[in-house]
């Protein structure tokens, strides 16, 4: 388990030209600092399975993607079209959420609190707020939920976790997880919902192509 102890709370100036510098201690400092001091006292293998968790747990949004995509060439290539559509979707939340990043420039809590962390804390520049790890996480479910609600459904449950575990560790505040949740929520949502409007048109396009197998088991 590593720790490591941030110095003294301070608030950030605004930089010319940022929207923010967002001071997060100031809106739920003392929930952060309940939830990492928590994680000092449970037993040490449910810090190891969370520390894990929210250092990998990313790669299991991966083979859910693919897990979905397989699922849905046994449909039409309709579906197919539809889930592979899920990764890049992603990519567009995780754009989105980078960008508001270096709009609001919030400190990572473990860098602006004096509090002991299970992880590292990021390099000072990596700001907190809102996090890529629960907008990765949240836009991955919501994507799913468009390709098979079971499949959707356990990926919701896996971006709660994942956005839990990121204040667990210590590198984000409860708002960091939430915005990141939201965002990426709202990303996937969109993006989705016009894709399937289009999912057929794109099918037919690409029946009898090269990139045929991809959309059907033959």
């Amino acid at each position: 388990m590593t720790a490591t102890v941030a110095g003294p709370p301070h608030l950030t100036a605004a930089p010319m030209g940022k929207l923010l510098a967002l001071g997060g201690a100031s809106i739920d400092g003392s929930a952060y600092r309940h939830v990492v001091a928590l994680a000092q006292r449970v037993p040490g293998w449910l810090d190891t399975v969370v520390s894990a968790w929210s250092a990998y747990g990313l790669l299991v949004f991966a083979l859910f993607m693919v897990a979905g995509w397989w699922r849905a060439r046994r449909v039409d290539a309709t579906a197919a079209v539809t889930a592979l559509a899920v990764p890049a979707t992603v990519a567009a939340a995780y754009g989105v959420d980078a960008v508001l990043k270096l709009l609001v420039h919030e400190q990572r809590p473990c860098r602006t609190l004096t509090v002991t962390t299970l992880e590292a804390c990021p390099a000072p520049g990596d700001w907190s707020f809102p996090s890529n790890h629960a907008a990765i996480a949240a836009a991955s479910a919501v994507a799913l939920l468009f390709v098979s609600r079971r499949l959707g459904a356990w990926a919701v449950a896996a971006a709660l976790a994942m956005a839990a575990s990121r204040v667990w560790v210590g590198v984000h505040y409860p708002h960091d997880v939430l915005a990141g949740l939201a965002v990426g929520a709202a990303v996937a949502f969109g993006l989705m919902t016009l894709i399937r409007r289009r999912a057929g048109t794109v099918a037919h396009l690409l029946t009898g192509t090269p990139l045929s197998p991809l959309l059907a088991l033959s």
